[in-house]
């Protein structure tokens, strides 16, 4: 069995090896002699930051001794939070999770160093080192989950963030689960826990649960609204700037949550009704550049809404109203413009209406509009995906129906490879299923494509559910 040796006798070989004294170490690595000196007799506590110099000096990776100062320095030397702390930072900044594992496990042996790791979990969220963070929130949870405490419920908060992802299936798990802990949070944060909550099974399509998480968004929302105007207290004022969004917002969005849910159920009119609610915010008793911000995005969604609802209720002459305002100079966003190219193109094919010219107008825009934007917003992570997969199914169906089969099957492939990057086999099924109708109509290299990616989903599962490929 080889020895390893420790960091001190390392130090003291290379010094004969290369001949060096402490002063002249001390100055290759930036440190005093006698802390070298220190260091290499056993006299003084190695810190990281001293670890590092020295690493640095004797021309090694940053990271070399890492495994080495768990073993001296952590797990067979008296606990200390101020040397283990930065260590810890060094190692997610040097992504030797590993070490940071071996550290916790330690740690987490002394309940009184679960706040301690929390507040390191927290600063790890915050600077987007998220492996390191959801296992910290991870562990932090499993040592209080008989306390109902907040801090518990904020670990499965952040965890349920953290999941969240191109996977349908695995964010339905997260949700699920961290909504049984969204009551333990503080009251301010339940409103963005429910936004979140809500948005991810808005993607999900999930209709029932949207408007369950938005009515509870709406309730909370107004009694906290009540309160901030009643109290006028520096601590109510003070405690709703933890929101990501205006205290009004909560309550409009929550709206705008529900007139989603009757317009996907084919309500439109109950779905106007909603619409109108958030259009009139004339009760905003705040006046600050952000809520006048989110006022005019709520009129600009209300307005454009109105006439949608009309024109998937059947009322064909809304269409040209809609194209002359999507198509006039305005702020409209990429997630905008996608929902509005994806109503008209579910307007033409429930109602057998030819688009072309349309499609012709905004073909710029539909070019460029078939990528994921990138956010760290669940809404644009989660509900616009999903809208860009869907808005490629309906032109893929809208083409091949009218036989442009070019274009009916280039969109038709796009929404396949988005629905599996989703997880979303229902849809996926659906893409297959028109393909399967117009496959006559396919040229031989979109066959081979198409058949290329059903065995690469396939081979994804087999990868996933551990099932063996049997042959021969």
């Amino acid at each position: 069995m080889k020895i390893t040796p420790t960091i001190r006798a390392e130090i003291q070989t290379y010094l004969r090896r290369k001949g060096l004294s402490m002063t002249k170490f001390g100055h290759i690595a930036g440190m005093n002699p006698g802390t070298v000196s220190g260091i290499v007799t056993g006299n003084r506590t190695l810190s990281v930051h001293q670890l590092d110099r020295i690493t640095l000096g004797m021309d090694l990776p940053a990271d070399y001794f890492y495994e080495r100062y768990v073993e001296e320095n952590v797990i067979d030397a008296p606990l200390n939070w101020k040397r283990i702390s930065p260590f810890l930072y060094r190692c997610v900044q040097f992504r030797r999770l590993d070490c940071l594992q071996k550290v916790v496990s330690v740690l987490l042996d002394k309940p009184t160093y679960l706040p301690y790791l929390f507040a390191l979990a927290e600063d790890y969220y915050e600077q987007g080192y998220n492996e390191a963070a959801a296992y910290l929130y991870e562990n932090i949870a499993e040592g209080e989950k008989q306390q109902h405490s907040e801090r518990l419920a904020i670990c499965h908060y952040r965890i349920f963030t953290i999941q969240v992802g191109d996977d349908q299936r695995q964010n339905l798990n997260a949700a699920t689960i961290f909504e049984a802990f969204v009551e333990r949070l503080d009251e301010i944060d339940q409103l963005d826990a429910l936004k979140d909550l809500a948005n991810v099974y808005r993607s999900l399509r999930q209709w029932d649960k949207v408007d369950e998480m938005a009515k509870k968004m709406r309730d909370k929302a107004e009694i906290q609204y009540s309160m901030k105007h009643q109290q006028k207290s520096r601590e109510r004022n003070e405690s709703t700037k933890k929101l990501t969004r205006p205290l009004f917002v909560y309550i409009s969005y929550a709206d705008l949550l529900c007139a989603s849910v009757y317009e996907a159920q084919g309500d439109y009119q109950q779905a106007l009704q909603y619409t109108y609610a958030y259009a009139d915010l004339d009760w905003v008793k705040e006046t600050d550049e952000d809520t006048l911000y989110w006022i005019s995005l709520f009129e600009h969604w209300a307005q454009a809404n109105v006439t949608a609802n009309k024109l998937l209720s059947g009322d064909i002459n809304a269409l040209y109203d809609y194209i002359e305002y999507i198509g006039a100079p305005s702020d409209t966003t990429e997630q905008d413009k996608v929902t509005q190219l994806l109503n008209i193109m579910m307007t033409a094919n429930r109602y057998q209406i030819d688009v072309n010219d349309i499609l012709q107008r905004f073909e710029t825009d539909v070019n460029s509009l078939l990528q994921f934007p990138q956010s760290n917003d669940i809404y644009t992570k989660q509900v616009i995906p999903e809208q860009f997969a869907r808005f490629g199914y309906e032109l893929a169906y809208y083409y091949l129906y009218r036989g442009m089969y070019n274009d009916g099957f280039k969109y038709l492939m796009y929404s396949m490879v988005s629905y599996h990057t989703l997880n979303n086999e229902n849809y996926f099924i659906n893409c297959t299923g028109l393909f399967a109708h117009f496959q006559a109509y396919a040229l031989p290299e979109t066959r081979e494509e198409y058949f290329k990616l059903l065995e690469k989903v396939w081979l994804d599962n087999v990868k996933k559910n551990g099932t063996a490929d049997r042959r021969g």
